[in-house]
């Protein structure tokens, strides 16, 4: 039984967080929220590079960012010679898709948990190739007793020639059995890309055993790092066909040193994943984990029994992230509009489209407690009867 009033977490923490007073926080999944001591260390960086540019970028950066990238792999479980620093989840799929020779008849699949900007860049290179782009259906609600592993590998044609499944999924905020998806597709010869976009401090991530070909992470969601910091980690059978979209000095000199330095940018996002994890383990490590799964399960119930709905996914496939299918149909009201009107009103509780129902995704961190889903409840209530919608 997991603790979630325990005094380290709820409101009373919330001012190690530059989150606005009076706005309900309950969206931590989308853009993460960096804590004070974290964006402290990104101005101290800022400063150094700023004071000497060039000394910084030729003597200081080189060491700090192998120091910082080094750090990163022990967290996730990597060796270090397979991890590397990108921008975001999406710059890391787009740099293993453009580094794919596609043929006309190359199969490349997703599943339709897939994030919205994966699809269009999937979609995007196989149609660039002639080759083919497969949506696997999968289920949604999803209940107990679902083999989603045996099912989406069964989906997969003979000339697959990759596949990309989300590691926590977006829209839908599920677990998926990735183990058993990158295990099974190994036993049929299909490379695996895994979008952990959502899984770094999330969940417990250990990519040497994972053994996928690619994962991507990212760093500014649920571990807390400045926006701006994720990370692609290659199977070393893929490093020497994988390289970044921006080719720069790099080139022809390692994986590692492709992707070290693809022009001149802000580094201090990459800098600051130390502090990042630092914050992370002073808050618990696991046991904040363990605390955020469980109190996203109880407000998820707590806000489908007030509406008398469903929660979206089963116990098994929960983690810190929770959909709820909310009272009234697409016909009532579009999702975009409920979102504007939940904006307007003060939070930030993402609501998507799945078939004829509209289901609102909540998140749990550190900085959230009960009396956060309950305020919410009120502003679903509020939003819709603004609206004219009747739940």
């Amino acid at each position: 039984m997991v603790d979630i009033a325990i005094e380290k977490y709820g409101a009373h923490i919330r001012k190690m967080w530059p989150l606005a007073e009076g706005f309900l926080t309950v969206n931590h999944g989308a853009y993460g929220a960096a804590p004070n001591v974290v964006l402290a260390e990104q101005d101290r960086w800022r400063r150094l590079l700023e004071k000497q540019p060039t000394y910084f970028m030729q003597r200081i950066l080189p060491d700090a960012l192998e120091q910082s990238r080094r750090r990163l792999a022990a967290f996730v479980g990597a060796d270090d010679a397979n991890l590397v620093f990108v921008d975001n989840a999406t710059t890391g799929v787009n740099a293993v898709l453009n580094s794919l020779s596609l043929q006309p008849t190359d199969v490349i699949a997703t599943t339709q948990y897939a994030y919205g900007a994966v699809r269009k860049a999937l979609d995007f290179h196989a149609s660039r190739s002639g080759g083919s782009f497969q949506l696997i259906k999968t289920p949604f609600p999803l209940r107990a007793g679902v083999n989603l592993a045996e099912s989406i590998v069964a989906c997969l044609a003979a000339d697959t020639r990759l596949l990309v499944v989300d590691h926590i999924t977006s829209p839908t905020a599920l677990e998926l059995p990735i183990e058993s998806i990158v295990r099974g597709c190994r036993d049929r010869g299909i490379p695996v890309l895994v979008d952990g976009a959502h899984a770094p401090a999330h969940i417990d991530v250990d990519l040497e055993s994972l053994s996928a070909d690619w994962y991507v992470g990212n760093c500014h969601k649920w571990l807390m790092a400045p926006k701006g910091s994720a990370f692609l980690w290659t199977h070393p059978s893929k490093q020497a066909l994988t390289h970044p979209t921006t080719i720069s000095h790099g080139y022809r000199e390692g994986y590692l040193a492709e992707f070290a330095w693809t022009g001149t940018r802000d580094p201090t996002p990459f800098l600051c994943v130390p502090a990042a994890i630092d914050f992370h383990f002073e808050l618990g490590g696991e046991r904040l984990r363990d605390r955020n799964k469980a109190l996203a399960w109880e407000a998820a119930t707590l806000i489908a029994e007030a509406f008398d709905t469903e929660v979206g996914v089963d116990k098994e496939h929960a983690c810190a992230m929770v959909t709820v299918r909310l009272p009234v149909s697409p016909s009532q009201i579009t999702a975009a509009d409920l979102r504007s009107g939940l904006l307007d009103l003060g939070t930030d509780a993402p609501v998507f489209q799945h078939g004829e129902a509209l289901w609102l995704r909540i998140s749990s961190q550190a900085y959230n407690d009960r009396d956060d889903y309950r305020m919410l409840e009120r502003l679903i209530h509020k939003a819709l009867g603004d609206a004219g919608v009747r739940g």
